[in-house]
C-alpha cells in the first residue's frame, strides 16, 4: 500500500473534530507497564481486546478482536489517521523519532471503533479512500471522516519511563509533537556496552490509558470504569 500524503491525512483527521462524538457514559481506565520486547494485552469486552504489540523499536497500540485471527487492519488504526506515517499509535523510535521524542509525545490521543459492524463500515470507506491514490475524491474523504467521527476516543499517557537517549538531531515531525519530555517522568539509561545510537531505545514505560465506551458497550468486568457526562444524553 502506497504512503498517503501527510498533509492530506492531517486535514482528514482535523475534519473528524467537527463530527459529533458518540454518546459515551463511561470511561475505562487501564494502567500498566511496558517492557522492551514484551507485549501486553487487556480484554475490553464487546469481543475486543487491547494489545500493545512489541516491535524492535517499541510498541504499537492496537485494538483487535478478542479471539480469532488478526486482520490486516485493527480497530484503532483505521480510526486514527494519518496512515502509514507518523501516528500516535506507534510508541516507538519509528519515523526517525528518538527515544526521548517518543516519550515527549505525551499524552497521545487516538480513536477506535467499538463494534465489528462499525469497523466493517470503516474498512469499506477506507478502501474507497485509498483507491484514489494520492488524490482521493472529496466524497471518499468526507465519507471516511464521517465514519471516523462516529468512533470513540482514547488517551494514552506515559506516567514514567526509562530510556537510552538517541544522539541524532531531532526530526522535524518529532519536534511538532514531542513537547513534553522534560515534564514526563523519566530515567536515562545506557546500553550495557556503553555504545550510543542515533535514535536510542525505549526500555520501560508506565502508562495510564483512558478510553471512552459508548452507552451499552458490554465492558469486561476487570475494567476500572469511571462515569462521565454523556456527549449526547
Amino acid at each position: 500500500m502506497r504512503l498517503r500524503s501527510f498533509a492530506l491525512t492531517i486535514l482528514l483527521c482535523a475534519s473528524c473534530a467537527w463530527a459529533v462524538p458518540p454518546s459515551a457514559c463511561r470511561r475505562a481506565v487501564i494502567t500498566g507497564e511496558l517492557n522492551a520486547g514484551k507485549g501486553l494485552t487487556q480484554p475490553l469486552g464487546g469481543g475486543l481486546k487491547l494489545w500493545f504489540q512489541p516491535i524492535a523499536s517499541g510498541w504499537i497500540l492496537r485494538i483487535i478482536p478478542a479471539t480469532g485471527p488478526i486482520g490486516q487492519h485493527d480497530y484503532a488504526e483505521l480510526a486514527t489517521p494519518p496512515y502509514q506515517s507518523v501516528t500516535p499509535l506507534s510508541i516507538s523510535t519509528d519515523f526517525s523519532f528518538r527515544a526521548q521524542d517518543a516519550v515527549g509525545w505525551n499524552p497521545r490521543r487516538f480513536r477506535f471503533a467499538t463494534t465489528a459492524q462499525d469497523f466493517a463500515q470503516l474498512e469499506r470507506v477506507y478502501r474507497d479512500f485509498i483507491a484514489g491514490g494520492t488524490t482521493p475524491s472529496e466524497h471518499a474523504q468526507s465519507a471516511l471522516a464521517h465514519e471516523i467521527g462516529k468512533t470513540s476516543e482514547g488517551t494514552f499517557t506515559i506516567v514514567d519511563s526509562r530510556l537510552v537517549p538517541g544522539t541524532a538531531d531531532q526530526w522535524r515531525a518529532a519536534a511538532a509533537v514531542a513537547s513534553h519530555f522534560e515534564t514526563t517522568a523519566h530515567t536515562l539509561a545506557e546500553e550495557p556496552d556503553h555504545t550510543t545510537s542515533p535514535l536510542g531505545r525505549l526500555v520501560w514505560l508506565r502508562f495510564r490509558l483512558e478510553i471512552d465506551l459508548p452507552a451499552g458497550f458490554p465492558a469486561d468486568q476487570a475494567l476500572h470504569l469511571e462515569p462521565r457526562v454523556c456527549a449526547n444524553p
